[in-house]
């Protein structure tokens, strides 16, 4: 039976969870099984991202919201989300014909607005009151 099915259009298929799954950190302790299954972890942090929610307000059906950000800010420190990104955009680069690694990057940005005179704000002209 298939555990592809999701509570939320956030949450991980199967084959994704299948991709990132050795990548997470191995328990420190092999006495204790963790209380919460780590893919439960990796969905809440999906619909925190998608959803743009505050931390406290994760729906009761994931894990505790500190149970997250505990895991969340842990894995940021020891570079797991980094790696988690990488090898996904190998992988995804490989399904589609290309090299493991981009050979250029382009860089785009936007004008923002400042203020509406435009110049220094708060700046006197010297010799004028």
């Amino acid at each position: 039976m298939s555990t592809d099915v999701c509570a939320y259009p956030t949450d991980l298929t199967d084959e994704q969870w299948k991709v990132i799954e050795p990548l997470l950190p191995k328990p420190k302790c092999k006495r204790r099984p963790r209380k919460v299954p780590l893919r439960a972890i990796i969905n809440a942090i999906l619909y925190l991202l998608r959803t743009g929610c505050a931390w406290r307000l994760l729906p009761k059906d994931f894990p505790k919201w500190g149970t997250v950000y505990t895991y969340f800010w842990r894995w940021r420190k020891a570079g797991v989300w980094e790696k988690i990104h990488d090898t996904v955009r190998e992988k995804t680069r490989r399904n589609v014909g290309r090299k493991k690694t981009p050979s250029a990057a382009i860089v785009d940005s936007q004008s923002v607005k400042t203020t509406e005179k435009g110049g220094c704000a708060g700046a006197t002209m010297r010799g004028r009151r």
